[in-house]
């Protein structure tokens, strides 16, 4: 079963989320804000993708972290503030047992679900 995490309200998750519900595939939805993050699944997306991969530098969250934290961030810094301030992963991650992938677009997911 795919699990999407993500925020409902974020544009690019609705994205996704329309595109999975168009073609009648199913997926659990995890919300990061009302269901958290595990800090265990966060540090094994961590060592995939790397930290700078999961940090959303463009939204609103990371524009209100402190500018001392912002220009000091390194991995350590990152799971902290990750696991603290879940909305600040970038979405949707997209949880298919064996692969995982971050963001979305038409044509990767097009490609993930090619039957």
């Amino acid at each position: 079963m795919t699990i999407m995490y993500g925020i409902p309200n974020c544009d690019t998750v609705k994205k996704a989320r329309a595109w999975l519900g168009e073609r009648g595939i199913e997926y659990t939805f995890h919300d990061f804000r009302k269901d958290g993050v595990n800090p265990v699944w966060l540090r094994a997306w961590v060592d995939e993708f790397g930290w700078e991969t999961l940090v959303n530098r463009k939204g609103t969250t990371w524009r209100k972290l402190p500018e001392e934290t912002r220009e000091n961030m390194d991995e350590a810094i990152a799971l902290v503030v990750m696991e603290e301030q879940p909305s600040i992963i970038k979405r949707p991650l997209l949880d298919m047992g064996t692969r995982h992938v971050v963001g979305f677009s038409p044509d990767s997911y097009r490609e993930l679900f090619q039957n």
